[in-house]
């Protein structure tokens, strides 16, 4: 009797999802459950995994991996010649659901903005739009369009040598959307656009500047490309009013060739960074690194040691994911252990903030919800 209400159930939350995206999650959780159910003598046994077990929310978001089981995951992390791997059972994550996250969505779309939530195919896009642990709904605005100049080979934005030309209009546009939507941070990334004689840095002082005009409060960060190294660019949006600035090294130096568009060097990223610090001392500064590619330990670390040499305050390290076939196969699948390593190390070597995590970006939320705090103090303490 109890196998069939548990299955009814299961079954009855599958039927009411219309995006179920877990098939394989689903069918592992809810069969594990069941054969432990069979091969339960014990009644108490029973009754506990009924009241502990998965509730109906539980298979309606897919967050179905049970993480008590995380450490007897028994599948490679390390990929051999030949291999793909699988997703290990922490990197489940939930469907995006919600009225907040449709809102969002829907206001985007009414005023033609794009989001590297969407382009990117984030695996967090339902926790920051539908407002999560932390309260406050959040999307990283893609300005300049949908389709970049350069062909990462982690990335699935699409890619054109010459895209469509800027749309004018934008820069007011999104300082609207993000008054309607009543955000405390937001973020502003875009695509690469070398087509263009600055790189779009004039794009992004614009858009800064309306929605400082719109909410002074408004605490804004820039993503940005690498603008081919000028250093011109980089001061144009350092001053144009951001609280932070951000750009990615994406990965360690010896892998950059090898998984970033040849325009793109670690050097160039790392002199950005380090002159944003040069224009504005007060500004913060911010990249991210993508762990999973085929870097070792030593790499990792002598990386880390050399972007706090440099002056970056702040350092996200998350697990890369193979967005399609066409790109590149991820070579090792990290622990959060070694996750939660890697944030001690950070903390260690003074970066302000270490958000390191599997499904953590450079964009993302705890760390925005630390920034915001962080740069509330600051003013605190300036009166």
């Amino acid at each position: 009797m109890e196998l069939v209400k548990l299955y009814r159930a299961a079954m009855g939350a599958r039927a009411c999802t219309k995006s179920w995206n877990n098939e394989g999650v689903f069918n592992t959780y809810l069969w594990g459950h069941l054969r432990t159910l069979t091969t339960t003598s014990d009644n108490k046994g029973k009754k506990e995994l009924f009241e502990h077990g998965p509730s109906l929310e539980d298979f309606m978001s897919g967050e179905l991996s049970d993480k008590s089981t995380w450490s007897e995951y028994k599948g490679n992390l390390k990929r051999q010649k030949g291999e793909r791997l699988r997703f290990p059972p922490w990197l489940k994550t939930s469907i995006p659901v919600g009225k907040n996250y449709n809102r969002l969505k829907n206001t985007l779309r009414d005023l033609k903005l794009h989001t590297v939530c969407e382009e990117a195919r984030c695996p967090n896009v339902g926790e920051c739009w539908g407002g999560g642990n932390y309260a406050t709904a959040t999307a990283t605005i893609m300005l300049m369009g949908d389709t970049c100049t350069r062909g990462c080979r982690f990335c699935s934005v699409k890619t054109a040598k010459a895209p469509p030309p800027l749309d004018p209009n934008e820069p007011y546009n999104t300082a609207k959307a993000l008054a309607d939507w009543g955000l405390d941070y937001v973020v502003l990334t875009s695509v690469d656009r070398d087509d263009l004689a600055d790189g779009g840095a004039e794009h992004f002082a614009k858009t800064v500047s309306y929605i400082k005009e719109r909410n002074p409060n408004l605490i804004v960060e820039c993503l940005t490309p690498d603008f081919r190294g000028d250093l011109t660019a980089v001061e144009k949006v350092v001053l144009s009013g951001l609280d932070v600035f951000a750009h990615n090294m994406e990965t360690v130096r010896s892998l950059q060739r090898f998984v970033r568009d040849p325009r793109a060097n670690f050097d160039q990223s790392l002199s950005i960074l380090r002159h944003s610090k040069e224009v504005r001392r007060d500004v913060i500064s911010k990249t991210s690194l993508m762990l999973g590619l085929g870097e070792t330990e030593e790499e990792v670390y002598e990386t880390m040691q050399e972007l706090r040499e440099n002056g970056i305050d702040c350092l996200t390290l998350g697990q890369y994911m193979q967005p399609t076939k066409r790109h590149l196969k991820v070579e090792e699948y990290v622990t959060p252990e070694k996750f939660k390593y890697w944030e001690k190390v950070g903390n260690d070597l003074g970066f302000l903030y270490t958000a390191s995590g599997p499904l953590v970006r450079s964009s993302y939320k705890a760390g925005e919800f630390f920034m915001k705090n962080l740069l509330k103090k600051r003013k605190q303490e300036a009166l």
